[in-house]
């Protein structure tokens, strides 16, 4: 039986699926929501194993928050949900 060999990034930080509508932004920030995710979690396992006062833990978050709200504005994510790639409103 052959042994595969696990990248530490893809063991550390893996990634899910995108089954959205396939657009460059929507990728993008299925990405950053993946990497949110991972972070939130990291910080809050080591909140709870006392590796973190809840204080820090609770800034680092607010943090990661505001990334991703930046991202999602930049991106245009979520401003007109009816607009198809030409810029005309579906119906």
């Amino acid at each position: 039986m052959e042994k595969k060999i696990v990248n530490k990034d893809d063991f550390l930080y893996p990634r899910g699926r995108y089954y959205g509508q396939v657009k460059p932004e929507n990728l993008v920030f299925n990405a950053n929501l993946q990497e949110f995710a991972q972070r939130v979690s990291y910080i809050c396992n080591l909140e709870t194993g006392g590796k973190v006062p809840p204080g820090a833990a609770y800034e680092q978050i607010k943090d990661l928050w505001k990334q991703l709200k930046r991202s999602k504005k930049e991106l245009g994510i979520g401003e007109d949900p009816f607009q198809d790639d030409q810029g005309e409103t579906q119906g």
